[in-house]
């Protein structure tokens, strides 16, 4: 039997704020398109009764218009943004390379279900961008059958090196099954691995999810000269990784998969809430990114993105006398 998203367990993980504002966000919608609909039903009867026709009142006017958008709101969200991806490039300057650089590229979140969404067009795009590194941070599946879906894309992703953690979806529903067979990328589990390019060395580490109380040292003896990433699905270990790491990669939030303007994101299901939702944090002399991923949570969850794109994301670590830090 597939796995499925429960209500009960969808409102356990939400955050009182999370929740107050998707209650809030509910009851208007509701109350919009009840008003909308009872206003539809007395136009009909009107129609029926061959009443003259008014002019509508103001009020009316903002309720149509209101209603209007919202529904080219939903439009949008469920048939355009969710295959719009974002190629993001982020450049970090570091002291701890001379010479070289490293083009990294992190995907996250693919959630493959039985439908492609993004899984043919993720190979080419980072193809044409040329990472010497590709990482993919948690969370493959929404069903088993897409296995197939998801190492396929993986395979077609060129790149030399290619390394992965699982998510908490990983963990929770497919622990027993190989993700990454075939795929050319490497589980690093509680595991470190060096890449050198032209003679200079960076470090990734790497954590799968997991529910249980974890032991923080490996990161805590990261300290050394070398940059190093540190690779987990949620923000949650970043004061286990400030200050140990340089760059600490994450996805999980889906940048909250509906986002409003000025507020961001309604839903996280993260630990620290909207602290850390999507984009590029500085925690002491750490970088946090957190990927809003490419894929979507399993049903009964909304196939549907609003002001969140799906992300593909490119880290190139640079010698301090090319460029400082900065987001294209």
């Amino acid at each position: 039997m597939e796995p499925s998203l429960s209500l009960k367990s969808i409102i356990k993980e939400l955050r009182f704020g999370e929740l107050t504002g998707l209650i809030i966000l509910f009851a208007f919608l509701a109350a919009l398109y009840f008003a909308e609909s009872v206003l539809l039903i007395k136009f009909l009867v009107s129609l029926l009764r061959k009443k003259p026709r008014k002019k509508p009142a103001k009020p009316i006017v903002i309720l149509h218009a209101l209603t209007l958008a919202s529904v080219l709101c939903l439009a949008y969200g469920f048939f355009i943004e969710p295959y719009w991806v974002e190629t993001k490039i982020i450049e970090i300057a570091t002291p701890k390379l001379n010479k070289t650089s490293f083009r990294i590229a992190q995907i996250s979140d693919l959630h493959c279900d039985r439908g492609s969404v993004n899984e043919k067009r993720i190979p080419d795009i980072i193809n044409k961008l040329k990472p010497d590194i590709v990482v993919f941070t948690g969370d493959a599946l929404n069903t088993s059958l897409a296995l197939p879906v998801f190492q396929d894309t993986l395979k077609r992703i060129n790149a030399g090196i290619k390394y992965a953690v699982r998510g908490n979806v990983d963990a929770r529903y497919w622990p027993k099954i190989n993700l990454f067979k075939n795929s050319g990328f490497k589980e690093l589990n509680n595991k470190r691995a060096a890449v050198v390019k032209n003679g200079e060395t960076i470090f990734l580490y790497g954590m799968n999810y997991t529910y249980q109380k974890i032991n923080p040292a490996m990161l805590q003896n990261s300290a050394g000269k070398n940059f190093k990433i540190f690779l987990y699905h949620s923000s949650a270990l970043i004061e286990y990784a400030r200050n140990n790491v340089d760059l600490y990669l994450s996805g999980h939030t889906h940048g909250g998969q509906v986002s409003l303007p000025f507020y961001g994101a309604i839903i996280t299901l993260s630990k620290y809430g909207k602290k850390y939702e999507s984009g590029i944090y500085h925690i002491g002399s750490t970088i946090l990114y957190v990927n809003r991923g490419l894929g979507m949570d399993m049903m009964p969850a909304p196939k549907i993105r609003f002001f969140a794109r799906p992300e593909i994301t490119i880290f190139d670590i640079k010698p301090v006398s090319d460029k400082q830090v900065s987001d294209k």
